[in-house]
């Protein structure tokens, strides 16, 4: 059985490593997997790719940053003729990113049957990009596995037949156990100056709604400072929310590789981390 495995960000990545492995176990499948290029640099791609064990992409779309219908639209156009030559016969996606909705459209329109892993996850809000992409995808794929009972519940509800739904766990669950033995160990402690034991927080920030318009940062980034006066917080900064974070007063940038110990009060931008060791900060 010859399965197209979509992946196109870092969420996914860690959601198909557990599954292209397991496939891999199997003679009569053949994984293909097609990474869409959505992030698709070093830090945001390759680093993750190397630490999760999954080889290099059989295809890379390319597609890059852009607007979301850009995004969605450029998958669409690329991903097309290759499904057309490799003929799958299915094609498997995951979680709600514009790769997702634009790969199952895809594979929806030349009639091959749509997987997706991590099903039936609804916020209720409509202004979420995530949550259209998450609504779509369901409503035209064929078999839908959920991470939880609500999952089950929800797409029940919206009409999909029981028969579709498949309760299977968290696969993000399985990648963090068999990757234990490595984040327990990652140095980010030492490489921080962090002593053993501190108590700091774990940021991340990068959702259009909250980073793209100053009039909402500021205000968002003024509550962490105070915030941060009792408990030090470490922001890896996401690529698209630096130019608007090097804007702002107070933040504090440690020089890349100098070693030196992260301030015991205030923010701390990092770059994007690893798997493993953001993992380890959690």
């Amino acid at each position: 059985m010859k399965m197209v495995v979509i992946a196109g960000a870092r969420p996914n990545f860690v959601k198909i490593a557990p599954l292209i492995k397991e496939m891999r176990r199997y003679p009569s499948m053949h994984p293909v997997f097609i990474h869409t290029g959505q992030h698709y640099d070093q830090v945001m791609s390759d680093q993750f790719l190397m630490e999760l064990e999954l080889q290099p992409p059989d295809i890379n779309l390319g597609v890059g940053s852009g607007s979301h219908a850009t995004q969605t639209a450029e998958v669409i156009r690329r991903l097309e003729p290759i499904l057309e030559i490799v003929k799958p016969h299915a094609v498997l996606v995951v979680g709600d990113v514009n790769s997702t909705l634009g790969a199952a459209l895809t594979a929806a329109k030349l009639g091959i049957p749509v997987a997706h892993v991590e099903a039936g996850l609804r916020s209720f809000d409509r202004t979420m990009p995530e949550e259209i992409n998450r609504v779509l995808t369901d409503a035209i794929s064929d078999l839908l596995f959920v991470t939880e009972e609500s999952g089950r519940q929800n797409l029940l509800r919206e009409g999909v037949s029981h028969e579709k739904i498949h309760f299977v766990g968290n696969v993000m669950i399985d990648t963090l156990r068999s990757s234990k033995e490595r984040w327990e160990s990652s140095s980010i402690f030492r490489r921080l100056g962090l002593v053993e034991g501190s108590y700091y927080a774990v940021l991340t920030l990068h959702r259009p709604s909250n980073v793209d318009d100053p009039a909402t940062l500021k205000p968002l980034l003024e509550a962490l400072q105070v915030l941060s006066q009792q408990l030090p917080i470490i922001f890896p900064v996401h690529p698209r929310v630096k130019p608007q974070l090097l804007q702002q007063k107070d933040l504090f940038w440690p020089r890349q590789g100098s070693g030196e110990s992260l301030p015991g009060k205030g923010i701390s931008c990092l770059d994007p981390l690893g798997y493993y060791d953001c993992i380890a900060l959690m």
